[in-house]
């Protein structure tokens, strides 16, 4: 009994070692796998108890173990769209096969890395056929609120190259300096014109037609009337007057040149505290800023000449995608020829209690088990998640040579274990020469 304990043990160890030897030949293997986690197989003992007076080899069991949890160090690249997570957490993905599924409730597997290129359809997917994941952004790129312990709200991000965007004009910033000398008596009184472009919802190019109108006092009155008329019509509206404001010019040693006081003739009320009002275009209303009084950054009225002195204003007109890019935050980022940058999708960051005990399938992507726990999404950055790396890659954590070490190890343990049946075999064989 007792030799036959020994030969069980040896077969026992001769399968652990091949065990092993296993999991070094695919750490090796896949020294070079972008996101590869290193498995290690882990030795346990087996005791069996026969009573006193004689032992019983129990052998070994082996246990094999993804480690998920450590990370590979970075290498950058030149796609924005090749990502690795700096810190903890991983992508959420879905394989191409499930996108033709009538549910929109796709299985979500995570990666830590993926090199994800625009297909023809639109979709972010990898050479294996993995679809990165995100919440959709509204219009205004904000992002609605999504449950955070499912992954039904999330959806593959899908980007049409050939998109137009717009932005329309929401807010112009008016600054124009007005002569002076046409306030004093004797002045011809004839108004300034001046046309400020905007963008409308549909990102076609309208504008503002500006006139002043100067103020001149009447003889025999002297000097001069500091007062203007600015009336704003719109070309959306067929030259409509959509505000009208008297605004008078202080001509003090301190404040001289500024805004005194705007009086509101039409259109949205002036407010003193910010320097605005706000008039009301055919595609809606925008905010004017002229300045706030005594402020000389805004509208003035100085010396003899008029000129815009600073005119901005927010809105673009309609652009081409030019580039997709993902920031640190998990925003999904498209850039257009216009020089606007808009959002599109989130990915959020998955994060479970147990990574080493998550599920390991191909294409370095794992499932959640009943040994990892239930995952919960978070926002790139917050909790324990760490950041979205763009331009980069995660490498595989397989040290080379410390895999060629355990496997001459493993090989020395293999040798010893085929040994001991050897003698075993050779104990059996005197044993049965006994009766001869």
């Amino acid at each position: 009994m007792t030799i036959s304990s020994s030969m069980n043990a040896g077969v026992a160890g001769l399968s652990a070692n091949a065990n092993k030897l296993a999991t070094i030949s695919d750490n090796i293997a896949n020294s070079g796998t972008y996101g590869y986690k290193r498995a290690q197989t882990e030795f346990h003992s087996m005791v069996i108890n026969t009573g006193t007076g004689s032992y019983a080899a129990g052998g070994v069991r082996t246990t094999s173990v993804r480690l998920v949890d450590q990370s590979g160090s970075y290498v950058t690249t030149s796609n924005p769209t090749d990502i690795a997570i700096r810190g903890g957490g991983f992508l959420p993905v879905t394989s191409v096969s499930s996108l033709g599924l009538q549910s929109t409730d796709y299985p979500m597997m995570m990666t830590t890395t993926g090199s994800f290129r625009i297909n023809a359809d639109g979709y972010m997917v990898t050479s294996t056929g993995l679809v990165l994941m995100g919440w959709p952004a509204n219009a205004d790129g904000s992002i609605e609120t999504s449950a955070r312990d499912t992954s039904s709200d999330l959806r593959p991000i899908q980007i049409q190259s050939n998109q137009f965007a717009a932005e329309p004009t929401t807010a112009i910033s008016l600054g124009v300096n007005l002569p002076a000398s046409e306030t004093e008596v004797g002045s011809t009184g004839l108004p300034l014109e001046l046309s400020v472009e905007y963008f409308d919802n549909l990102g076609t190019s309208q504008s503002i037609s500006v006139s002043y109108e100067p103020t001149v006092p009447v003889a025999p009155a002297t000097g001069l009337s500091n007062e203007w008329t600015m009336v704003l019509r719109d070309s959306a509206q067929g030259g409509a007057v959509i505000g009208e404001y008297t605004v008078q010019f202080d001509d003090g040693r301190t404040d001289g040149g500024t805004i005194i006081s705007v009086t509101t003739v039409s259109g949205g009320g002036y407010d003193p505290l910010t320097g605005s009002f706000s008039v009301t275009v055919a595609g809606g209303p925008i905010e004017i800023t002229i300045g706030k009084p005594g402020d000389p950054n805004g509208m003035t009225q100085l010396s003899d000449s008029f000129a815009p002195t600073s005119i901005t204003k927010d809105g673009f007109p309609v652009g081409n995608l030019t580039g997709v890019e993902i920031d640190n935050n998990g925003y999904v980022r498209a850039s257009y020829d216009t020089g606007i940058s808009r959002v599109l999708y989130q990915v959020p960051l998955v994060d479970v209690p147990n990574p080493n005990g998550l599920t390991a399938l191909d294409n370095q992507t794992y499932s959640v088990s009943s040994m990892s726990g239930s995952f919960f999404l978070w926002d790139a950055g917050d909790g324990p998640t760490g950041d979205v790396l763009s331009y980069a890659l995660e490498m595989s954590t397989t040290d080379v040579a410390g895999e060629l070490t355990s496997l001459i190890e493993t090989q020395h343990a293999y040798s010893s274990n085929a040994k001991v049946i050897q003698t075993v075999d050779e104990m059996l064989q005197e044993t049965t020469n006994i009766k001869r």
